[in-house]
């Protein structure tokens, strides 16, 4: 089969365009997915990859044809790949959410923009610049995170939410409630109901802003001797 006229025509530096937006949305979807955050590894690479697509189909898709339909003329090469800049946008909508006056997912939706930026930068070809961004971007994400954890303690930028659930005995819960209330100082949000499969039990739900290098082990350590606790989950919202 004659590939060549048959309309196919192979070029191989479209697909180390491809490639190289896959490799590099790999470096910064594995950032993401080792602090478990909620886009990772595939949301980073398809971000990417479809940005990557969409601007060299705005390069090489659209013959140049004029307004009198003569194929030479003008054509604007930016069309389809500025929509990519809004159209992400949709995309990091849908990764923040909101808790009370606190909101999650700035920083997961601003890295999917960087990523789309970079599949943009692949697909114009312009490989100095986005490895360049990849390697900034992932050190702002490690370093800055690693600075705010131990430099920037004390700071309400280091302040995690986290969820505490507290399964006790019934004779127990009103004491432990109460503890929880009086010893919680960044509180959220508190609730208390019967355990509708063992009744002898009550569970207890904590919503707290908690400020510290090990949020999740140092309310270990606080909670694990009350008596009458019979187990405790405590889980931290992802930004």
């Amino acid at each position: 089969m004659d590939l060549m006229n048959s309309g196919f025509m192979f070029d191989i530096t479209l697909v180390v365009r491809l490639l190289s937006a896959l490799l590099l949305s790999f470096a910064i979807g594995l950032e993401r997915e080792m602090t478990n955050k909620y886009a990772g590894l595939r949301t980073n690479i398809l971000v990417c990859l479809g940005a990557c697509i969409f601007t060299i189909i705005s390069i090489y898709g659209f013959p140049e044809v004029s307004v009198t339909g003569d194929e030479l003329g003008t054509r604007d090469t930016a069309r389809v790949a500025a929509q990519v800049v809004t159209g992400i946008g949709f995309i990091g909508a849908g990764t923040v959410f909101r808790h009370g006056a606190t909101v999650f997912g700035l920083t997961t939706a601003a890295t999917l923009w960087v990523s789309a930026a970079i599949g943009m930068a692949c697909g114009a070809g312009m490989y100095i610049l986005a490895i360049a961004a990849t390697i900034f971007s992932i050190l702002v994400l490690v370093s800055v995170r690693l600075f705010e954890k131990n430099i920037l303690i004390s700071s309400a930028k280091n302040t995690r939410r986290l969820k505490m659930s507290i399964s006790c005995l019934n004779e127990n819960s009103n004491s432990i409630y109460d503890y929880v209330i009086e010893n919680s100082k960044y509180l959220v949000e508190v609730s208390k109901k019967l355990n509708k499969q063992d009744e002898n039990y009550t569970k207890i739900v904590v919503i707290l802003d908690f400020i510290g290098r090990n949020p999740i082990q140092d309310l270990y350590k606080t909670y694990r001797n009350l008596e009458g606790i019979e187990s405790i989950s405590i889980q931290e919202f992802n930004e």
